[in-house]
């Protein structure tokens, strides 16, 4: 039985529900801790603007009771002095692919609506030990096979762009951007496999973070095996979310249990620039990602216009081949280390709801790109490391910049979920593999990445730009996107939800 609310002695002045929304990680952690809040207003102010833009359909489940719960504990700690843990009492969502045990792992999808593991992702268990409360499951791009997060299963529903509803907010891991940026909480888990926490958070004017995974060795910086529903365990990660570098560090620093970074000196910081990821952008796009490297060379940063050639051609070889054949054996490995014994991968694919995913998934469950996994993972993959690993040494850079996708966000396709798009008036492309031409080469060389936001276009949609570092260099590079963050500056928020 959960302790009753404590009577936390609150010292008032700025407590508004305002101010609240708007507070970091830092400062909510602070404002708890300092007793200028209880705990239990602050959850109950989150889950009230949570509820005023339930229209996003930014979560699959709110976690009200157990939330406030959770922040009563807090209340009745600081009431007895007791120690608190570094997160006490700050809010966090969870994309809906990341288990936390007894509460519906859906996928977005509609076999898993129900499906409780019996397990929760080591990343997420960090935050909860470190004081962390977990409001809700969030949304997302159905089986996380897609970009758009417009999922059309009945109780998931499309995910909405807060800066403009009636466009996508990117993904798979929409719903965690969608709550971050519309002021629900500070930050968040999402997952990525070629681009799934930076696209969105590229597209909702927020800071995603895909960490180290290389090989799944010592250098994996995140470990979550069994516990998160996969698509490729040679792709997927964890990554972190939030409205600040600085919300992101404080997780990552948590589940990777190392200490915070401070932003670097940028002056004489060399950035490669290649121009293969440079190429194809929406000119609206352009003229912010332009402005934001006009204003790094200002600050000092060197920019080496140093290009990788045969980035995309070689990453063509890898991306599908690991996304559509490792689902085969990774998905029923999942249900039987979380617990989940009545749902089989069959299940699942005869019950998605999406149109596009059901496409997708059907070169799956035939294995279409069986015959190309085995160059995939032993020729083409270790050529791609290696492509990476020479080109930093070669162009002597501490980084690659390059605008984290080609265009803003785009309309919401209500009838097929990511159909095609059009850059600048020209021919339509695949949505899907637009979006995703400048993210997935990193993550299928495992290396980090970071998308901090660029700026707005004149039309107000925000645009990201990433820094991708060399395997290992999660660290530096966080530092990085400190100092670059600074240059930059923070986005308005959306002003229909703050």
């Amino acid at each position: 039985m959960a302790p009753a609310a404590a009577q936390v002695q609150v010292r008032r002045g700025g407590d508004d529900a305002r101010t609240i929304l708007n507070w970091s990680a830092d400062e909510t952690v602070a404002a708890i801790r300092e007793k200028r809040i209880s705990a239990r207003r602050y959850i109950t102010t989150v889950l009230e603007q949570a509820q005023r833009g339930a229209s996003l359909n930014a979560f699959v489940t709110l976690l009200r009771q157990q939330a406030l719960e959770a922040a009563d504990k807090v209340d009745v700690a600081i009431s007895c002095g007791a120690a608190l843990p570094p997160l006490a009492g700050l809010a966090i969502v969870a994309k809906d692919n990341i288990n936390l045990e007894g509460v519906a792992t859906t996928g977005g999808t509609p076999a898993l609506q129900y499906a409780r593991p019996n397990n929760t992702a080591p990343s997420l268990r960090k935050l909860i030990t470190a004081g962390a409360i977990v409001i809700g499951k969030a949304n997302m791009h159905e089986l996380a096979f897609g970009i758009t997060s417009t999922n059309f299963a009945p109780f998931a529903l499309p995910v909405h762009n807060p800066y403009a509803a009636n466009m996508i907010p990117g993904g798979s891991s929409g719903g965690t951007a969608a709550a971050i940026s519309s002021h629900v909480v500070p930050c968040g888990l999402g997952t990525d496999t070629g681009g799934s926490v930076r696209i969105p958070a590229a597209l909702t004017g927020i800071v995603g973070f895909r960490p180290s995974l290389g090989d799944g060795g010592p250098e994996r910086r995140y470990v979550d095996d069994d516990a998160v529903l996969p698509i490729s365990h040679t792709r997927d990660t964890v990554g972190t979310m939030g409205r600040s570098v600085a919300d992101v560090t404080l997780l990552d620093s948590i589940i990777a249990g190392q200490p915070r970074p401070e932003a670097a000196n940028l002056a004489g910081v060399r950035l490669g620039v290649p121009r293969v990821l440079w190429t194809g952008l929406d000119k609206n796009l352009e003229q912010v990602v332009l402005k934001a490297r006009q204003l790094l060379e200002q600050a000092g940063a060197v920019l080496v216009d140093a290009d990788i050639p045969d980035l995309i051609t070689l990453d063509n070889k890898i991306s599908l081949p690991l996304a559509l054949h490792e689902p085969r054996t990774d998905i029923p490995a999942y249900l039987k280390a979380s617990g989940i014994n009545n749902v089989t991968i069959d299940d699942i694919a005869q019950r998605i709801a999406s149109p596009d995913v059901q496409k997708l998934f059907k070169l799956v469950t035939d294995d279409a790109f069986g015959g190309a996994y085995n160059d995939a993972i032993t020729i083409h993959r270790p050529a791609l490391k290696r492509l990476y690993a020479d080109y930093f040494v070669s162009a002597n850079v501490s980084a690659i910049l390059f605008p984290t996708t080609p265009l803003p966000a785009t309309p919401i396709d209500y009838t097929n979920g990511s159909g095609t798009v059009s850059i600048n008036g020209g021919p339509p492309q695949d949505t899907f593999g637009t979006y995703i031409s400048f993210t997935s080469p990193g993550s299928d060389a495992g290396i980090p990445g970071l998308s901090i936001p660029a700026g707005l276009t004149r039309s107000g949609l925000p645009v990201g730009i990433e820094i991708d570092g060399p395997l290992g260099s999660d660290v530096r590079l966080l530092s990085l996107g400190l100092a670059i963050e600074k240059i930059l500056g923070r986005l308005p928020p959306p002003k229909l939800f703050v």
